[in-house]
């Protein structure tokens, strides 16, 4: 169950990386612009970023194993429609139904461990080796799709998640046990809406921006759009019973703080992919398999120090890993800011190990702090919170370092300074954030709002689960 559940994270968040290294391959392909490269990522991470928590709650409410398993399927078709795209709009629109699938992955694997494993000892290490393959899928996306690009084109990257899709669903049927929530969320149709909305329309404005123009009619409309969603978030979903995104949570410090530090650390993550990408192959003019290669370093490091952060969040607390995530991510950002056409590849690799040991190193921490405090069968809810949190950095990140590069008409290196001062930044706040959410008050806020929400849920019949 426990290998299912950690194959189903690995397919999802390769599927986040993959791609990133067939964009080049891509654009000559289907002839794309750098909005059309940015929504080929950014339908894949912002769909999967608005679904999340509906997915969670369909989950509850019908089965889990049975909403995973319709996930793997959805995947799997996506993926299929995805490597037999004609153009470009086609292969967009397939990456989102690869997205609707996705969504059913992550959050119900999440509610399905922490429902089998009962005992707090059991579901820490449950959950750490599920994180640490979700880091470990996050890391070999460049290399494995550097080896399939080369060797078999960019539609191979797709074909890959067919059998393994299939032989998941497989597993699924077989060892992961059905469950329901005791008491399954109502569905809050207004407040999806009102998500999608928000995320969507935001995206949407950074990435057209630049070819629209920031000031344009339809760009304003939709940072307006996105505004009167945020609003109408915070005004509706206190006042409903089973909201789908619970305000409460966020009284919690450290989950706010954990909230902030997902958009923002993966922000990072998703603009270096991104930037890195078009660097190696259109500027240095290396091949998918090169590019995909050098950035081993990379995801070596990101993928020992997700395994070894879950360690130190375990014997030092959640601090001591963000502050390190932080300083790391923004130095290595630094070393990047000075890249020209020819700098020297030990350069590159110093700076990729600087960067991909912080970006490794934040994901436990993140967990840790987002579900301190939080009363045991509300887990699963702000857990989804918290995912969604980090897809929607992914897409911004894609998007604002995106549309610094088509803003700007000095060429890529010149342009990618700025984007990289921004990477930077976002390393400097996940340090400001880490220390602000793990000190003492912030701890406090956490246990009393815990005792708060513990307190006002019903309590669940003995056995239901």
């Amino acid at each position: 169950m426990l290998f299912t559940c950690c194959l189903s994270v690995f397919m999802a968040g390769l599927d986040t990386t993959i791609v990133n290294v067939a964009l080049p391959s891509v654009q000559r392909a289907l002839h794309a612009s750098v909005s059309g490269l940015q929504w080929t990522i950014d339908a894949y991470t912002l769909v999967i970023a608005c679904l999340l928590m509906l997915s969670g709650s369909l989950a509850d409410r019908f089965g889990r194993r049975r909403v995973f398993q319709v996930g793997l399927a959805l995947f799997s078709l996506g993926s299929l429609a995805c490597s037999l795209a004609p153009s470009l709009g086609w292969l967009i629109a397939f990456r989102g139904l690869q997205a609707v699938g996705g969504s059913m992955l992550n959050p119900v694997a999440m509610s399905i461990l922490a429902g089998t494993f009962t005992d707090r000892a059991g579901r820490v290490k449950a959950i750490g080796l599920w994180g640490s393959v979700a880091g470990l899928s996050l890391a070999g996306g460049p290399v494995l799709g550097g080896l399939l690009v080369s060797g078999l084109g960019w539609r191979s990257i797709f074909w890959i998640n067919v059998p393994v899709g299939l032989g998941a669903i497989a597993l699924a049927q077989r060892f992961v046990p059905e469950s329901r929530a005791w008491h399954a969320r109502r569905l809050d149709p207004p407040g999806q809406l009102a998500v999608i909305v928000l995320l969507g329309c935001l995206t949407a404005g950074i990435i057209e921006g630049p070819r629209i123009g920031w000031g344009s009619a339809p760009i304003s409309a939709l940072f307006a759009a996105a505004v009167l969603a945020a609003v109408a978030l915070a005004v509706m979903e206190p006042r409903r019973r089973e909201p789908l995104v619970d305000m409460r949570y966020f009284r919690s410090a450290p989950f706010s703080g954990a909230a902030l530090i997902g958009v923002v650390a993966l922000a990072t993550l998703g603009g270096f992919l991104f930037l890195n990408t078009l660097y190696l192959q259109d500027v240095r003019g290396y091949s998918a398999l090169r590019a995909g290669l050098l950035t081993i370093p990379m995801a070596a490091m990101l993928g020992v120090l997700s395994i070894v952060s879950g360690r130190l969040v375990a014997r030092r607390g959640p601090r001591f890993s963000l502050v390190a995530s932080g300083g790391l991510i923004a130095a290595g950002a630094v070393l990047l800011a000075f890249l020209t056409a020819h700098t020297p590849v030990w350069y590159l690799i110093v700076a990729y190990l600087v960067y991909g040991a912080g970006a490794g190193l934040v994901s436990a921490p993140i967990t840790n702090t987002a579900l301190s405090g939080m009363p045991r069968d509300q887990v699963g809810v702000a857990g989804a919170i918290a995912s969604t949190c980090r897809q929607t950095g992914a897409a911004v990140g894609v998007a604002v370092t995106g549309a610094i590069i088509a803003s700007s008409s000095a060429g890529f290196v010149h342009a990618s300074h700025a984007a990289w001062a921004v990477v930077a930044g976002c390393g400097v706040l996940v340090i400001l954030l880490g220390m602000a959410s793990t000190g003492r008050w912030a701890l406090g806020t956490a246990e009393r709002n815990g005792a708060r929400l513990a307190a006002a849920a019903d309590p669940a019949p003995e056995g239901a689960r």
